[in-house]
């Protein structure tokens, strides 16, 4: 499998239908977009547009209807489970709204869970999540496991997990929610750097405007089509 070195990722045609009565629902509807590598792109829209289905489509969670998508030059469609997994897993980091935390594990555990699945050495993976946990403001927590955190101590261990690996692309589901502002600003500022010094790929489904600012791109969806496509800024490193 050959992957782009200056594509992330491809939506072609992309349509998402659920069967649901009396009506099959069209969460998604000819979706195309082509997202560079190195960009900080924003999906946004009301409740229902569509952002967060398209999102999973784009990180292989969800198989669309209707039409393909490549992640980094690979198609998706073409993969087994297995092998999908792994795609994921090298290239992939996700931040859910949902948080997804294994309650077994403490907040460093979860945060280190896919360095561990990479097979990467003990000692860097807790060097980078301490590192990390410094930087977000969870430093003294990594023992807590996450039914002693609150709902923003557990939205910052989701995108430690997320970004920890330093993927080559970043898919998060409203990574700001339950997150004060100052919180809000210091994840985005790592999630800059990077963007910056990696060129790591981030794509947000969102509505908060502090991440919409901070993108490069803002692409605006409207019951399940794109209803707007603005680049405010260049694609880091083009």
């Amino acid at each position: 499998m050959q992957a782009s070195n200056d594509l992330s990722v491809r939506a072609e045609s992309v349509w998402k239908i659920y069967p649901q009565e009396p009506a099959p629902v069209e969460a998604v509807r000819g979706v195309t977009l082509d997202v560079a590598t190195g960009d900080f792109v924003a999906l946004a829209g009301p409740s229902g547009s569509g952002k967060t289905t398209l999102l999973n489509m784009l990180g292989g969670l969800t198989r669309p209807t209707r039409g393909a998508v490549r992640l980094r030059g690979i198609e998706l469609a073409d993969l087994s489970a297995a092998a999908l997994a792994r795609v994921r897993l090298e290239h992939v980091g996700f931040v859910f709204q949902a948080y997804n935390l294994l309650p077994v594990l403490s907040a460093l555990e979860n945060a280190e869970f896919t360095l561990l699945l990479r097979g990467v050495p003990e000692d860097e993976r807790r060097r980078r999540v301490l590192d990390l946990f410094g930087r977000i403001g969870m430093a003294g927590m990594e023992d807590r496991r996450p039914a002693k955190l609150s709902g923003g101590q557990q939205q910052r261990v989701a995108v430690a997990r997320a970004v920890v690996g330093r993927p080559a692309i970043v898919l998060a589901d409203e990574p700001t929610a339950n997150l004060d502002s100052v919180t809000s600003e210091a994840l985005l500022d790592v999630m800059e750097q990077l963007n910056r010094v990696e060129r790591t790929t981030f794509v947000f489904a969102t509505h908060d405007p502090r991440v919409m600012q901070r993108a490069r791109r803002l692409v605006r969806l409207v019951d399940g089509v794109i209803a707007s496509d603005e680049r405010t800024a260049p694609v880091q490193g083009v």
